[in-house]
């Protein structure tokens, strides 16, 4: 039996779904839950203003550096191998960040964190998207599994202002134990053994070049934001993320054994998927972070309050995440992906009017309900997407190919979006700051909103039709079975 097998037929398909829904909470906390920690951690751990951004960008740049790897790994090792050691370096590194007393010591621990995740997420997409039916039963499953990552981005905040008002920062690092360990343990009564390695082999050459290009690119983008795009060292890992990205490309379209074999892109579904998530990690996936300063700059709200502004976004996003659901059933994945990009767009019409120096969050809350449903419909739609018509033996390595997406679209929208967002604000103070601060947020907000409805262009792409996106022959098809039949 390979490892690329469904689930056994004993097994429990509600509890296993909340298991990997556990592991999607997880990853989806850690991007958002440290921001509210932030200005905490600078004056308890000894960071500078310019070191601490490296607390949230030590993190993106391990997970989406090897994203594509993990995705391959899960395929060729197992995924419930993948999903363990996913679970068990984020207990680790979570002990480790809570334990900190040094800025290395926690940027570490941040690393080893993004590595986590890039071990984990793969793994889990690719369980469901194999363990599950593709049609309703696959896009029910993805439903629970959409709401507990879209809604993680959003409540990240709000449990983050918990923790660190009632418990201090060490909290937001602490949380992550306990569920790791569990995570950890029911993957052994709840997911299917994998049984042996997988005979292929490992592409080392791609899995190289490809590792490091996206890594240095990532890099390049996230620390050209904050230190400037003329600095030396964002030049020369720009650079280098080329030439390793365009060797990487060589390889696989040459390579006996590619990591990403070119071919997946043939899948209509797939591609459009890829850029529509692209899309939305440049526009949308920057909304919570503009929020939190929002809510804290400029409204002067404590962590606690924070937190608990972000209330509205999740809710809306779980609202999204169930009208997905009936949408994809009713419409299609196509129509659904068109309905939530225009209702996001929409929403950031609404949402920058009310981001005003003397406003309040109740002159934000229209727009934050309606942008909220728009990311829970689309972030849901273009997973599914990305999962239609993939043989099973390649659902860790499509999962891997479209979550790079997405992090490369959010370590370059926020470059952009900060910049845009801080354009003449240098030198100012008081209530000027403020006043300059909120235009700015209100001209990136619209920026976002415009951008995002580019990605019409992009879910056009997908198949419209049950018969256009039939998944390719799987040699192992013999051996998949829905869980629990």
């Amino acid at each position: 039996m390979s490892p690329r097998q469904s689930p056994a037929r004993g097994r429990r398909p509600g509890w296993s779904l909340a298991l990997l829904a556990l592991g999607h909470l997880i990853i989806s906390l850690d991007f958002t839950i440290i921001f509210v920690a932030l200005p905490d951690i600078a004056a308890d751990v000894g960071f500078t203003p310019h070191t601490l951004q490296w607390v949230v960008t030590a993190y993106a740049v391990l997970y989406g550096g090897f994203l594509l790897f993990g995705g391959r790994l899960s395929d060729l090792m197992g995924r419930r191998r993948m999903f363990v050691l996913g679970m068990t370096l984020y207990g680790v590194a979570s002990l480790l960040g809570g334990l900190a007393t040094e800025p290395a010591v926690l940027l570490a621990a941040r690393a080893l964190q993004g590595l986590a995740g890039a071990v984990l997420f793969p793994a889990v997409l690719a369980l469901v998207n194999t363990a599950f039916a593709e049609g309703r039963e696959r896009n029910r499953a993805l439903t629970v599994w959409a709401m507990a990552g879209a809604g993680g981005l959003t409540a990240g905040a709000l449990a983050g202002g918990v923790l660190t008002q009632t418990l201090g920062w060490q909290a937001v690092f602490y949380v992550n134990v306990p569920l790791a360990v569990v995570g950890a343990v029911a993957a052994f009564a709840l997911l299917p053994a994998d049984g042996r390695v997988t005979g292929g082999s490992v592409d080392v050459p791609g899995a190289l070049t490809g590792t490091a290009g996206v890594t240095m690119l990532i890099f390049a983008v996230a620390h050209g934001s904050e230190v400037g795009w003329a600095r030396t060292e964002v030049i020369v890992s720009a650079v280098v993320a080329a030439v390793l990205l365009a060797t990487f490309l060589l390889v696989q379209a040459r390579g006996r054994t590619p990591l990403m074999p070119l071919r997946l892109f043939r899948n209509r579904a797939l591609s459009g998927a890829i850029m529509v998530i692209f899309v939305f990690g440049l526009t949308m996936q920057a909304v919570p972070y503009f929020l939190t300063l929002y809510f804290q700059n400029v409204l002067g709200l404590n962590a606690l309050e924070t937190g608990l502004a972000f209330l509205g976004p999740t809710l809306s996003i779980t609202a999204g995440n169930f009208l997905s659901e009936r949408l994809n059933h009713r419409l299609g994945t196509r129509r659904t992906l068109v309905a939530g990009i225009v209702t996001n767009a929409a929403g950031a019409a609404l949402l920058a009017p009310g981001m005003h120096a003397h406003g309040s969050v109740l002159t934000v809350l229209a727009g934050v309900v309606v942008i909220g449903l728009g990311m829970g419909i689309t972030y849901e739609a273009m997973w599914i997407a990305a999962g239609t018509g993939v043989p099973a033996h390649e659902q860790g390595l499509a999962s891997g190919v479209a979550s790079t997406a997405l992090q490369v679209g959010t370590a370059a929208g926020l470059a952009v979006l900060v910049a845009v967002a801080n354009h003449g604000i240098e030198g100012l103070s008081g209530q000027v700051l403020r006043a300059a601060s909120a235009e700015g947020m209100r001209v990136a907000v619209y920026v976002l909103g415009a951008v995002m409805l580019t990605a019409v262009l992009a879910a056009l792409r997908l198949p419209g039709s049950r018969a256009e996106s039939r998944p390719a022959p799987d040699p192992d098809a013999a051996e998949l079975r829905p869980a629990g039949n």
